[in-house]
């Protein structure tokens, strides 16, 4: 069951980043895989987030159906950017959070796709 959720809520991510021309690729989701791992989030650098993607993995704090579409987009935003800059993306991170140009276009990747 679990599984299907998680497929599923890739699917919908994807769906939504499908509708942007952000890079000249869509997004590929077959290698991607999504961890509910809560304790990872324990450690100090993380402890404020609730997810956190690395090349085609995702690492959430609570479950999907918790988690939400809103965050499982933002991450695979992240997992879309490494599939075309897998070296500027996550080094783009040591010049610091909340100013990142990744992290600023995932945020509004997520407000341009959010159906109200």
């Amino acid at each position: 069951m679990r599984a299907r959720q998680t497929s599923a809520a890739l699917d919908r991510a994807k769906a939504r980043l499908d509708r942007l021309d952000l890079y000249p690729r869509p997004v590929r989701v077959d290698r991607v895989r999504v961890a509910v791992w809560p304790s990872f989030f324990k450690l100090p650098w993380l402890n404020r987030f609730d997810g956190y993607s690395a090349w085609n993995l995702i690492v959430l704090r609570e479950p999907v159906e918790r988690a939400g579409d809103d965050l499982i987009t933002h991450e695979l935003c992240h997992v879309w950017q490494m599939q075309h800059k897998p070296l500027r993306m996550p080094l783009s991170y040591l010049g610091g959070y909340s100013r990142n140009p990744h992290e600023l276009e995932a945020r509004r990747a997520v407000e341009l796709t959010r159906q109200e």
